[in-house]
Formats: C-alpha cells, sequence, structure tokens
C-alpha cells in the first residue's frame, strides 16, 4: 500500500471523476513509477511508453467525442488473459507468447476508455486456490505476509486489495475469483458462465471457465460486470451465451437465504467462529433457512476427482508435460491425472453432474441464494509448503461445485476473524441472477461497513459511486403499477411470480386522475391523462424480466393496458392505463391521491356509518 500517493485506495467512482481534470496522464505516471518491480503480485507492470501510447489513443478518441465511461482509468489483468502488445505467460515462462490482439473483456475495458498499467501473478495455468503455485513468486496475504493470498487469480485479488487499482480481471473455474477475494478483504464477482466473453483468455477447464472481477465495493464490480457483458455475445467465443432475461433484478427487501445444514471448517475455530458471526448479522437482512448440503458437496468432489481434470491436461498441452521442468511440481502432478480417465468414465461423471445439477436447481428453487463460507479455513505460506494439494482441496469446499452446477457467485468481505485476518461469505444463485445478487451484495456491505481492503480506509470513504453507469434495465421493464398489483393487493402474484422485483414507492407527474372501475372483480382502478386537471397519483415501479412481460401483458383485462407514464420527477416508464369508454361509468377518486389510500376509505366506510 501506498498511501502517500494520490489515487490509492479510490473506488471506481472516484477515478471515474478525477481522470478528467487535466492531471490524468501525470497521475497514471506517478502510480505506474510507484509500483514495486520486486512486488510478487505484478508479472508485468506498463512502461513510461506503452503509458503514453494508451493515453495519446485516449485523448484522441474523446476529441472525436466518443463516449467513455472509464475514461483514464486504470486496471489490472491476471496473466492468463491477452492484452495486444503485451506477453502472456499464465506464470510459465516456456508458455509465454505476445498476444496480436485482446482478449474480449479487455477490448470492451478498453473501448469504454480504461487503461491497462499491468498483468498480475496466479497459480501456473490457473491451477490452485492458494497463489503459491508460480515461478514468479507466491503473492502473500495483503494482511499478514505468513499467509497465503489464495488463488489462482492472486495477484489481481492482491493489488486491488492494496488499492492499486479500482478493479482487476481474474478467471474462476473453481473459486479462482472467490477464495482470493475472502482471504484478502475484498468483493470477488464470478459472473454467470458465459455471460462474460473468455475468448482470448488461456483456459483451465475450457467448459467451466469464467472470467471474473475483483472490487473493494460490490457496485463497482457489478458495474464494470454490465460493461463488459451489455454488448452481447462475443462470436470469438464458442462458450458465449446470451442472457434469457428471465431472472430477477434483485431480491425482496427480506429474502430468503439458505445455509448448508452441514459445515466443515477442518478445525479451524477462527473461520468457524467468524462464519458464525456473519450468520448472525446475515439474520438481520434475511430469513435463514437451512438446507441438504449432500448434493453441493458430492458435485464439488468430482472437479478434480473427476475427468474434468483432463480439461487442464489438455489446456497444458503434452509439449509441456513431456518437459516436467517447465512445470510447477505440483501443477504438473495435477495435470497428469487427466490421462486417467476414459470416454466412459467421463460420460459417467457427467450424468452424474447432470443429476447433482437437478438436484441443487430444486433446492435453489425455495430460496433467494445460497449462502456459504467463501473458504472454511486459511493456511499459511509453511503449512501450504507441507500439503500443497490436500490444503488447497479444502479451500474449494464451498466452491468448486458452482460453475459445474452452472450457477454465479459474489464474494464478500465478512465479520474478521479474532486474528485480525478476513473471513468472507459467498453468495451463490442460478445462471443468470448475478444483479440480484449484487442487489443484495451492496446491502451486505453498507450494513457491515468494514473497511475497504487493505487500503485502511473506512466505509465511508468509499467516494462516489460509479458514474455514467450502463442502464440498468437493460433486462428487465420497469413498470408502474397503480392499483391491484400493488404490494399486498389481490394481484401483486401475477407480478412475483413472473421474479419481478420492487424498486420502490413514487407518484406520477400532477398529470393524471385516477378511477375506481365498475363492476371489476378484484376492484381495479383506471389511470387517464389529464394535463389541466390531474394529480400526482401514487404508484410502485417494479422492475420486470423482459422475457416475461408479454405473459404479464397477456393477462392484463380490458379496459385496462399498457402505456407510458411520467413520474413526478420526469422520468418515463411503462404503466397502466384505461380506454377512456370505461370512465364513463367509474368513480372519479383521483381526491385519494392513490388507490391504497381509497381502499382503506372503502373498508372503513361501513365503520363509520354505523
Amino acid at each position: 500500500m501506498l498511501p502517500q500517493l494520490e489515487g490509492i485506495g479510490w473506488t471506481l467512482g472516484r477515478w471515474q471523476k478525477a481522470q478528467r481534470d487535466g492531471r490524468g496522464l501525470e497521475r497514471l505516471q506517478r502510480l505506474s513509477l510507484a509500483l514495486d518491480a520486486e512486488d510478487p503480485a505484478w508479472i508485468e507492470r506498463v512502461d513510461a511508453e506503452r503509458l503514453e501510447a494508451q493515453w495519446v489513443a485516449l485523448a484522441a478518441r474523446e476529441a472525436k467525442g466518443e463516449a467513455l465511461p472509464l475514461y483514464g482509468v486504470p486496471f489490472a489483468i491476471k496473466d492468463n488473459i491477452d492484452a495486444r502488445g503485451w506477453p502472456t505467460t499464465a506464470a510459465c515462462p516456456a508458455f509465454a507468447y505476445r498476444a496480436e490482439q485482446d482478449a474480449g473483456v479487455v477490448a470492451r475495458l478498453r473501448e469504454a476508455g480504461a487503461i491497462l498499467i499491468g498483468k498480475t501473478n496466479l497459480d501456473q495455468f490457473a491451477t490452485g486456490l492458494v497463489g503459491t503455485r508460480s515461478p514468479y513468486g507466491a503473492v502473500p496475504n495483503t494482511f499478514d505476509a505468513r499467509y497465503v493470498s489464495g488463488g489462482s487469480s492472486s495477484g489481481s485479488a492482491s493489488v486491488v486489495a492494496r488499492g492499486l487499482v479500482p478493479f482487476a480481471l481474474g478467471t474462476d473455474t473453481a473459486g479462482s475469483g472467490r477464495v482470493p477475494a475472502g482471504f484478502n478483504n475484498i468483493v470477488g464477482l464470478k459472473p454467470t458462465r458465459g455471460w462474460l466473453s473468455t475468448s482470448g483468455v488461456v483456459p483451465a477447464c475450457r467448459s467451466l471457465d469464467c472470467v471474473s472481477i475483483f472490487a473493494l465495493s460490490v457496485e463497482d464490480a457489478a458495474w464494470v460486470a454490465a460493461l463488459i457483458g451489455e454488448g452481447g455475445e462475443d462470436a470469438r467465443d464458442p462458450y458465449a451465451r446470451l442472457d434469457p432475461r428471465t431472472a430477477p433484478a434483485a431480491m425482496p427487501r427480506r429474502p430468503r437465504l439458505a445455509i448448508p445444514d452441514t459445515l466443515i471448517f477442518f478445525g479451524d475455530r477462527q473461520m468457524q467462529a467468524a462464519f458464525a458471526r456473519a450468520r448472525e448479522t446475515l439474520g438481520e437482512l434475511a430469513e435463514l433457512v437451512e438446507i441438504d448440503f449432500r448434493p453441493f458437496a458430492e458435485l464439488a468432489e468430482l472437479l478434480y476427482r473427476g475427468p474434468w481434470v483432463a480439461e487442464r491436461t489438455h489446456a497444458v498441452g503434452e509439449r509441456l508435460l513431456a518437459h516436467p521442468e517447465c512445470l510447477d511440481p505440483t501443477v504438473a502432478a495435477i495435470v497428469r491425472q487427466g490421462h486417467d480417465y476414459d470416454a466412459l468414465a467421463t460420460f459417467e461423471a457427467d450424468y452424474r453432474r447432470m443429476a447433482l445439477s437437478r438436484e441443487i436447481r430444486q433446492a435453489l428453487a425455495e430460496v433467494d441464494a445460497l449462502v456459504v463460507p467463501t473458504s472454511p479455513t486459511l493456511r499459511t505460506l509453511a503449512e501450504m509448503a507441507e500439503e500443497p494439494i490436500h490444503y488447497n482441496s479444502q479451500f474449494g469446499t464451498y466452491t468448486n461445485f458452482t460453475n459445474l452446477a452452472d450457477l454465479c457467485a459474489l464474494a464478500l468481505p465478512a465479520p474478521w476473524r479474532d486474528d485480525g485476518l478476513p473471513a468472507g461469505i459467498t453468495l451463490i444463485a442460478p445462471a443468470w441472477h448475478d444483479r440480484a445478487l449484487a442487489d443484495f451484495g451492496c446491502r451486505w456491505q453498507a450494513h457491515c461497513a468494514l473497511p475497504l481492503g487493505a487500503t485502511g480506509l473506512a466505509w465511508h470513504e468509499a467516494a462516489e459511486s460509479p458514474v455514467a453507469r450502463p442502464s440498468p434495465a437493460a433486462g428487465w421493464v420497469r413498470l408502474a403499477v397503480v392499483g391491484a398489483h400493488l404490494t399486498g393487493m389481490p394481484l401483486n402474484h401475477q407480478l412475483t411470480s413472473r421474479r419481478a422485483s420492487l424498486v420502490e414507492a413514487t407518484h406520477t407527474a400532477p398529470e393524471y386522475r385516477l378511477y375506481a372501475l365498475a363492476g371489476t372483480v378484484p376492484p381495479k382502478p383506471g389511470l387517464a391523462r389529464d394535463p389541466r386537471h390531474g394529480a400526482a397519483i401514487a404508484v410502485e415501479l417494479w422492475d420486470l424480466p423482459l422475457a416475461n412481460f408479454g405473459e404479464f401483458v397477456a393477462e392484463i383485462p380490458a379496459p385496462l393496458g399498457i402505456g407510458t407514464l411520467r413520474l413526478a420527477d420526469g422520468r418515463e416508464v411503462k404503466g397502466f392505463i384505461c380506454e377512456p369508454w370505461a370512465l364513463e361509468e367509474a368513480t372519479d377518486i383521483t381526491h385519494f391521491q392513490g388507490w391504497r389510500a381509497y381502499m382503506a376509505h372503502r373498508q372503513a366506510e361501513p365503520e363509520v356509518l354505523s
């Protein structure tokens, strides 16, 4: 950490605003010069020539009026991700090559104006959860150098935790974007597999790999993911897929979170006590229910004790396996195991994966997310040297199953251990629930208000939120409801059953009249625009998944329909409107300024008359 240097510990919003003050290049030059050449978190750092070239190209684009939401913001990437003109090593010098084009995710960030300042260390070929399996050195824990940083995205987590960059890219096949987040008190977002492109990423297990994002705050990580992913699938990535747009945009105000009925910590009482505190805090924000963890645990065992290890063998290649002196000994021992599996074993394991995944989907259908310890234990570098495979396996207890079951995940800072080391929790949900996880993650982080990474900065110093945010409603329709679909009203289930999420209660612009329609069951209102004699009417805003919108509209009976409403703050959203002919026999109830007030009056009216 370099506390005296401007920019250290800044979150994304602060960087975005600062870099347009005329000193953006100077600020980056000072930062790049201050990066320690002996810091094992880095494999390659930007030099003066490459930095200035990026800035000159960026300035030329700005002069043309291009939209650059990440103008001059520094970032780092794990060194198994390609950047044009930079070497890619995957932490294996014998494998190294100079990339001819950017990885898909790097191209998106550069298009947005971000500046690459370095490539980070990793467990070789992204094989490990420890951060020690690299010829470039072990990356130490940012809180206590005697302990491991976690891996394989060790360097990316370290530079974010120390505030050197506001965000960094890692990869996550078995937990590599989550375990180092948990060990370094930062956020690790493992997106839905196939959402963020893996083109230009050295594969570990190609069918399971994800690009992950590290940041000091959930909001920053989610913002970067949305920016990278908003352009749709990358034609260069055969595993890319499109969001079906059926997932909720947020969690309920008090969600139901599952916790494993059986938790193991391998004798680490510090981690066990920390999770107990996290569980108690979670109970303040959510309803907690225990579920059978057996299918999750069995699926986790399949990842390294099944044929998927052969994907790592394929990625490393026979040339390198024939020269074991080029490989980390532990990595070599692991990838050689791929030769132990044949096609029959592969299909048998995949059949079992599908059966377990079905059980997992059924279990998660009853809750909003699963919450687990990010890791059940934390080990010292010395301990890891004694048991490199065994302790690594322990770290993956609550991570290994996630990609096999097609789940997304979000690692979060959580109440610390009594010895002053971090202990994280992870939220896990079905594919494409990334935004809902981020919604609760933001609430969690604000509620806990833990310090930011290892920067020493308090939560309230997290600076501004990101600016120029990608459209938050890309996969959802924001809908204003005024009557029977309000929370607690008879037709609200038509929204909640389609995974709609309540955004806020607000009012229309003062240009509408409200009517109680005649003969409707259940009772329904009609809203009509009247700019001259209208009033502000109470409404609720809901985000409805785009793919479910047509089905919802199909249930709306005449004389109601969906149009565009103007809100009190000038926003325009979709909302209920009424055909004029139905208002002739309706009762004008505008003076109640909302359907809920009118219904309360109607229920109380008999008592008044008596």
